[in-house]
């Protein structure tokens, strides 16, 4: 036979006030066979015989259908019809409570009068209601026998008594909980207190550390002016005897003056080589600490880089005398550049010079090109490279490649930082790509306005 809602189980009339406790009874059995646990038995049970108890109150012959819905989520329906049409609002208002010891309830009149129908989920470990099952649940239920409604009240305070144990071990449960969690949050609060403490420790000796670094700094930025100020004065004032020195040598070999034997002209020779060499590294020192003292302010001008590049090759062809290296100066790509002129100069010069001296055979060129929104000139040669851990130590002052020797002239170290410096201050940047045995390249790049 099938219900409204699925397979029925069981039905019967609702006539007098003892078929409540009858149909209270019946509904537990119906729960307890079709898998429902002892709670929700008691729930279901207790949902009809109120229902009952209201619908009975408007009228007899009130019709209970039990069915059970076997396929998607298995549910235990009951449909309680009473013959009185036109009472659903009054019947859902008096059943508001009753809501909610089901899973659904829904109160309205039908075609036979007032309609409640009430559904319970079973749970996942209920047995499956296959049809065997359904017929095996339907002979049960034949064979039920009513109890008196003694009987069923003892049912109830049993029921009540172990709903009464269960809320006691609840609330013991929930009062070992609340004793947990309270010990949680007093070792929680420890635990913030100790980790406030280590942090404030920890910025305290973050405080100090940035003072140190602060009066650190002041030293360092005072022994930097200090070490400035002492190139520049030691290179000013040997600026003047070094030069005098040079000019002596000059006198003594000069045609008007006594003429000098093999030896002395030699010698001679070998103090005026060396007063230059000095008075190079002199004006290097002075120009460097010119540089760290930012006292170098740019002259900017329209450069002309065709008549630079020109000038480059015409006063750097002396250096190139070996046949092994060609020194190439290409046709700048870039015709004008917004620049200090002398101080750009100054770093080509030194780029070129430095790579005519560490170069035995190959090349050296100069070229320009735009970037982007930037002009960048590089210097390339084919000589003894560099190697990569000290790309950029060689822009530290007084440094040189270890075993590098160069091939013509000598080096004092200052060219390359002083080089870097001059880029800064032309608002640009100087770096080196080099490959030890094959080469470099120094990049010099530099706004294009």
């Amino acid at each position: 036979m099938t219900g409204p809602t699925g397979e029925s189980l069981m039905s019967m009339r609702l006539r007098i006030e003892q078929d409540i406790f009858a149909v209270r009874q019946l509904g537990r059995e119906v729960a307890r066979a079709v898998g429902l646990e002892t709670q929700d038995q008691t729930r279901f049970a207790t949902a009809i015989s109120e229902v009952g108890r209201v619908l009975l109150a408007e009228g007899p012959d009130t019709e209970v259908v039990f069915s059970v819905r076997a396929y998607g989520v298995p549910t235990l329906h009951v449909t309680m019809a009473q013959p009185v049409s036109g009472e659903a609002g009054q019947v859902a208002g008096q059943l508001h409570q009753v809501g909610r010891l089901v899973d659904t309830m829904e109160v309205d009149d039908g075609d036979i009068g007032t309609v409640v129908r009430m559904a319970r989920r079973l749970p996942a470990g209920a047995p499956g209601l296959t049809s065997a099952r359904m017929d095996e649940i339907r002979t049960r239920l034949a064979q039920h026998v009513p109890g008196t409604p003694l009987d069923e009240l003892a049912a109830q305070n049993q029921q009540l008594i172990a709903a009464l144990d269960e809320v006691r071990a609840q609330r013991d449960d929930l009062a070992r909980l609340n004793a947990e969690l309270e010990e949680t949050n007093r070792g929680v609060m420890a635990l913030y207190h100790q980790l406030s403490e280590e942090l404030e420790e920890t910025n305290r000796g973050v405080v100090a550390l940035y003072a140190e670094l602060d009066e650190k700094s002041v030293q360092l930025r005072a022994a930097s002016e200090a070490k400035s100020r002492f190139l520049a004065n030691v290179s000013h004032e040997l600026r003047a005897p070094v030069t005098a020195i040079i000019g002596l040598g000059r006198l003594l070999t000069d045609s008007g003056s006594d003429d000098l034997t093999e030896e002395q002209d030699r010698q001679v020779d070998l103090i005026r080589t060396s007063a230059s060499d000095l008075l190079t590294l002199v004006n290097g020192l002075l120009d460097l600490a010119k540089a760290e003292a930012g006292r170098i302010e740019p002259n900017w001008s329209d450069v002309d880089l065709k008549a630079m590049f020109g000038q480059l090759r015409g006063t750097l062809r002396p250096l190139a005398t070996r046949p092994e290296v060609d020194f190439v100066v290409d046709e700048p790509s870039v015709p004008t550049l917004r620049c200090d002129e002398v101080l750009l100069a100054q770093v080509l010069r030194n780029l070129l010079t430095n790579a005519l001296k560490f170069t035995e055979s190959g090349s050296v060129r100069l070229s320009v090109r735009r970037v982007d929104s930037d002009v960048e000139f590089t210097v390339a040669d084919t000589g003894t490279g560099i190697p990569p851990e000290l790309h950029e130590r060689i822009f530290e002052e007084f440094f040189q490649v270890p075993g590098s020797k160069p091939v013509s002239g000598r080096g004092t170290g200052l060219g390359l930082p002083y080089a870097r410096r001059l880029a800064g201050v032309l608002g640009g940047g100087l770096w080196v790509d080099s490959v030890l045995g094959t080469g470099s390249t120094f990049t010099l790049r530099l706004p294009a306005s």
